[in-house]
Formats: structure tokens, C-alpha cells, sequence
């Protein structure tokens, strides 16, 4: 906190001495902070001072006025009137014999011109109807601008992605029965309508280049009733005999496929399924059994049982476990990227919003890709095309047609946290950072890393502390800032240090850290190399009250100049 000399203890002589010319010594005004600082989008400061005992005239007034100077314009603040004891105006009155306190606080509405700037307090005076002129007095420098180094652009934005899959695999699958304790294969199953429409789609999948047959699997079973070594003995040879009528039929139609096998004992889980969609009366008391009871025997003997539902559990439900399952996993093979690319050109209306929208990231030219989005938007009025197309305009900072790509998305998708993300982002590029909050509240569950966008809304709006906490470690530039504003240097060298990809921006923001901690050489070494990467950034340089103290250095000059 900066001290200066108070110029009102020159006013107080000129209003309370009628007899003398004398001044009396000067009290000092304290100005905090100093120099002054943007925080969120005011530079805000309290100013306090004393008056000397015995000087403030019993029938003065004088009113003071914080004034903010910058590139020939002035920002002027709240004024505060201070009365002698005798004055009936409004004012705060100060004892002659006592002296008093002076304090106010001003607020300005920050534009970047500020940058270089100086506060003064101005000041109206008057005896009874004398006025006395008195010059404005500087009492601080500003602005710290630091805080707008953090940059909305720098938060990744979320893509919405295409769900394309060039091999999507459909499964089939058919039942042959056995009758109890039997492994006999039987014409009626062999020749049901299940196994026929099995048998076809093995073929198909054989002849059609655009399918492959995966996987072919054959699952022997037996009902959990009866002994385990019975069930076991029956379960093998169901799937001994499903298999070898599998390999015949392959065989015939000249297909080479390899086969996979499973067995199933005692087929509990199939029971328990079959219980569950069956109708039985007491079904919750059959399944409160099971899951009471682990042990397969007991478990047998329990529900046997209930006699009053046994029977029905016998005919309705045990039958259909005595099986065999063959199961056909089959390929499909989707377009090729030639294909698709292709179809782009000569006939999109041909591709499915999938294949259209991963066509978008086959080409790498952005006004490709726009054209591809704007024919998605055609064919498909899908909200993820508007989104990705907001994308574009984002990264060529084009942020009013990319907000009007993601209120087209919100317009169809209402609550996709990933368009929430993006819209939040583009809402704090553009500065309306209600906007930005209120989307970034819906951005729940984004891919994006919703913790860095709130850390940079919350530096924005000058809420130091909770972005502190949404940062956590993350080496970056924004949380960089964050850690210079809340003065942790330390924690502000390590992230720019660890910065994945560092730029302009993070050497000019070592170079303030070294400015900040008196180490002239990271002070110049980083500002060389933040001009070599951007040299716009002399410009800024050279106003920035950050290096105040190192203006007069010649080095400073040769960097900037």
C-alpha cells in the first residue's frame, strides 16, 4: 500500500487561516490497492487520509472528487463533501479542534485505455462564499491489467461426433429343444422356421461382400432338474449333436467358418429369466428361492417344494432350458472413406446423417467441412452439424456466427451439455458473462473440461478465490493468471513451466511473475521471447504498469522500443 503526501491539509490553510500564510505539514493519504487493478470489470479503490486538529475553518466546505486520467479522457467518481461545524449544507462534519478522518471509495468501468492511467483527487473549496482553487493531486498509478490475459479461446472447445461404424455386427440365433433327459436331434427342429431363417443368413452372410461371418457358436444346456452329472452327460451331447448338424450344413453349402463351443450344465440363469417374463402365480416366492439358496441341489429341492406351482414350473418352464443355442455373428461392412467421399460429391443424399457427418472429418480444408455441415443441415436438420460448424467460426474468431450456431443446436437439442460448453465459452469470449454462466451451469457431463471454463469465468468476473479451486493443477496459461492474481508465484511458475503447448502469452506471463519476485533475468529473458513470438506485445509492454520499475532500464527500452 502505497503512502503520498495529502494535499488537503493545503486546502484546510487556505479555507482556516484568515491571518496567516503559513501551511502546516502534510498528512498522508493511503490509496489501497495501489497501484490500482482490474478486478472482474471495475478498478475499484478506497481512499484514506486525516485532517489535521485545529485547521478545518469552522465554515468550510470541501468536496472531493476521485478523478481516473487516462489518454486525455478522465473517468470521474463519486465525490464526498466534508463541512466545518458551523455549515448547515449536507456533509460530513469535521471537529476544528479534533481534526477527522478522511475516507472514500471509487469505482470505474473499465476500458482498456486504463492501462495508463493516474488517479487524482479533485477538489471544490469554499469559506463562507469564497471559493478557493485548489489543482488536482495524483495520488496512485494504474491500472494492473493482468486479469485480461486470461483468454475464453484458450478452453478446447466440444465436439458433438458422429456415430459411424464401418463394421456394425447383427446377431442371430436359433433353438433346437430336446425332449427331458434325451439328446435325440429331431427333424421338427432341424427344419423349424427359426433354424431355416439361421441357415439363410449363414449363407447370405457368406456370399454378400458387404457381410462377413464373425463368430458361429453352439451352446449345449440342460434344465437345472435332475442330478448335476446327468444334466452334465445331457448338456454335452446336446451340443455334440447341435454342432455336427451345424458343421453339415456349412459343409453342404461349401462354407468354411470355425465353430465355438459352450456348455451349461444346469441352466439357472436361463430358469431365472424364464420365471421372471413367465406368468406364474407365485413366481416372487420361486425367485426369493433362488436367490436365497446358492447350492444347486438345495436350491432343486426347494422349489420342488412348492407343490402347488411345481407343475406348472415342470410344464411351462423346464422344457424350453432343454436346448441347444446356435448363434450367428455377423459383419456388416459400412462404406469405404472413398466411398463416402464419393457420395459427398455426386449424391449425399445417398449417405446416412452418420456417414455425412463423419465425411466431415475426412477432409481438412474448413470450407469443406462447412459445406458438408451446411448438407448435413440439408438432408438431416441434425443439431450436431450446427454445433461443429460453430467450431470453425470459433477458431477463426468469428464469435457472432458461432453463437448462432449453437442457439441453432440448443433449438433442436435443448439440453446437450457439450452445445452448453461451447455456447458458455463463446458467451465469455464475446464478455456477457451472465450468458457464459448460465450455460456453463447446463454443461454438466461435456466432454470438454467444464473445471477450465469455470476457472476462466470465475477470473473474469473477478472471483479469484473460486477459480483457484477449478483450476487445481492444470499448467496453463489461464490458470497462470489465476495464480499471479491471488499473488501465488510459486504456483504460477509451475504451471507455465508445464504448459503443454506454451505461446506468446505464457513467456510475457513469466516475465510478470519474474517482475513480480524482482528476478530481472526471467523478467527479460521471457519478454524477448514473448515479442519474438508476438511482437504486438511490445506495445503492451511498454504500458504495462507490471514492469513500472523497470521502464528507465535500458534493456527494458532496446525490448520495446
Amino acid at each position: 500500500m502505497r503512502k503520498i503526501q495529502l494535499f488537503v491539509s493545503i486546502i484546510a490553510v487556505a479555507m482556516l487561516t484568515a491571518c496567516s500564510n503559513a501551511l502546516p505539514s502534510p498528512e498522508d493519504v493511503k490509496v489501497n490497492p495501489s497501484p490500482l487493478e482490474l478486478v472482474g470489470s471495475t478498478v475499484n479503490a478506497d481512499i484514506t487520509g486525516t485532517f489535521p486538529v485545529k485547521k478545518f475553518n469552522r465554515k468550510g466546505i470541501l468536496t472531493v472528487t476521485p478523478v481516473l486520467k487516462y489518454n486525455g479522457q478522465e473517468a470521474v467518481g463519486e465525490p464526498v463533501t466534508y463541512v466545518g461545524e458551523k455549515v448547515k449544507e449536507n456533509g460530513v462534519t469535521v471537529n476544528f479542534k479534533e481534526g477527522g478522518s478522511y475516507s472514500q471509495s471509487c469505482s470505474f468501468k473499465y476500458v482498456p485505455e486504463m492501462a495508463k492511467s493516474e488517479l487524482y483527487l479533485r477538489f471544490s473549496a469554499k469559506v463562507g462564499r469564497k471559493v478557493v482553487e485548489i489543482p488536482d493531486l495524483k495520488i496512485a498509478d494504474g491500472v494492473l491489467n493482468t486479469k485480461e490475459l486470461v483468454s475464453a479461446e484458450e478452453n478446447e472447445p466440444a465436439v458433438t461426433p458422429d456415430k459411424f461404424q464401418r463394421i456394425i455386427q447383427e446377431m442371430q440365433e436359433a433353438d433346437i429343444k430336446f425332449l427331458i433327459q434325451q439328446a435325440n436331434l429331431r427333424q421338427s427342429e432341424t427344419r423349424s422356421a427359426e433354424m431355416k431363417s439361421l441357415t439363410a443368413a449363414i449363407k447370405d452372410a457368406n456370399k454378400d461382400e458387404k457381410k462377413a461371418i464373425n463368430k458361429l457358436e453352439v451352446s449345449g444346456y440342460a434344465s437345472p432338474d435332475g442330478g448335476v452329472d446327468l444334466n452334465a452327460k445331457l448338456a454335452n451331447q446336446r451340443q455334440a449333436v447341435a454342432q455336427k448338424f451345424l458343421k453339415q450344413q456349412l459343409k453342404q453349402n461349401k462354407i468354411n467358418s470355425d465353430i465355438e463351443s459352450t456348455v451349461t450344465a444346469e441352466d439357472w440363469e436361463g430358469f431365472q429369466k424364464a420365471v421372471e417374463a413367465s406368468n406364474l402365480p407365485e413366481k416372487d416366492l420361486v425367485l426369493r428361492v433362488l436367490s436365497m439358496y446358492n447350492d444347486p441341489e438345495e436350491r432343486e429341492a426347494q422349489i420342488k417344494n412348492l407343490s402347488n406351482v411345481y407343475k406348472t414350473i415342470a410344464d411351462e418352464i423346464l422344457p424350453s432350458l432343454r436346448r441347444s443355442r446356435l448363434i450367428l455373428t455377423t459383419d456388416l461392412i459400412g462404406k469405404s472413406d472413398e466411398e463416402i467421399l464419393a457420395l459427398v460429391k455426386e449424391d449425399p443424399a445417398q449417405l446416412n446423417v452418420e456417414e455425412l457427418l463423419y465425411a466431415a472429418t475426412l477432409v481438412e480444408d474448413n470450407a469443406q467441412k462447412m459445406a458438408v455441415y451446411q448438407k448435413v443441415i440439408e438432408l438431416y436438420n441434425d443439431y450436431r452439424a450446427y454445433n461443429n460448424e460453430g467450431l470453425i467460426y470459433f477458431a477463426q474468431g468469428n464469435l457472432d456466427e458461432a453463437a448462432k450456431c449453437y442457439a441453432n443446436a440448443l433449438a433442436l437439442n435443448a439440453n446437450d451439455a457439450d452445445v452448453h460448453f461451447n455456447a458458455g465459452i463463446c458467451a465469455m469470449a464475446q464478455n456477457d458473462l451472465v450468458a457464459a454462466e448460465e450455460h456453463l451451469g447446463k454443461a454438466a457431463g461435456t466432454t470438454g473440461d467444464l473445471n477450465a471454463a469455470l476457472g476462466t469465468l470465475y477470473t473474469m468476473k473477478g472471483d479469484y478465490k473460486s477459480a483457484s479451486a477449478a483450476y487445481g493443477n492444470k499448467a496453463t496459461n489461464n490458470a497462470a493468471v489465476q495464480h499471479i492474481l491471488n499473488e501465488n508465484y510459486a504456483a504460477a511458475r509451475q504451471a507455465l513451466a508445464n504448459v503443454e503447448e506454451p505461446n506468446a502469452t505464457t513467456a510475457y506471463l513469466m516475465a510478470i511473475v519474474g517482475a513480480r519476485t524482482n528476478d530481472r533475468e526471467t523478467v527479460y529473458t521471457n519478454l524477448k521471447l514473448a515479442i519474438e513470438r508476438d511482437a504486438q506485445l511490445k506495445v503492451r509492454a511498454a504500458d504495462d504498469i507490471e514492469f513500472a520499475k523497470y521502464v528507465a532500464d535500458e534493456e527494458f527500452q532496446a525490448i520495446t522500443k
